[in-house]
């Protein structure tokens, strides 16, 4: 039977797990600052089967203008089966009075399919345009 919580406290290890099991490994290469991010984050809503951690969504933001969905997953073997989904509009659900909510994804139809189910629309359809500057991949800034 799949539960879900706000705010549980995440076991390392699972959260770990999680994260390779859909292979993130810019996350799982560094433990210690992927369990900052998580202790720092506005909030997570997680999915557990018993005690086993099995998916989680992860939200940045100031809590009045501006929600960042940081990340969204959910293990392989559990995929299909709404879970995603139910994070995403649970969380849509619970800040629904944010104006902005913004989310950074990579570019596949089935991305794009799941994101605009769930009532998100991309940079084009907006006629907009997002700049991103990922520390991993660029050269430092020089200043």
């Amino acid at each position: 039977m799949l539960t879900y919580d706000w705010n549980r406290t995440l076991p390392p290890e699972q959260v770990l797990e999680l994260y390779q099991s859909v292979q993130w490994s810019v996350y799982t290469d560094n433990p210690e600052v992927l369990m900052k991010a998580m202790t720092q984050s506005l909030a997570i809503l997680s999915a557990w089967e018993n005690e086993r951690l099995v998916g989680l969504i992860r939200v940045v933001g100031d809590n009045a203008t501006i929600l960042y969905i940081q990340d969204i997953l959910v293990h392989p073997d559990y995929q299909r089966r709404g879970i995603g989904t139910y994070l995403m509009h649970e969380t849509l659900r619970r800040y629904a009075p944010i104006r902005q909510k913004v989310l950074a994804t990579d570019n596949t139809a089935k991305t794009r399919q799941f994101y605009e189910s769930c009532g998100f629309l991309s940079n084009e359809q907006l006629n907009c345009i997002c700049y991103f500057r990922d520390e991993y991949h660029m050269p430092p800034l020089e200043l």
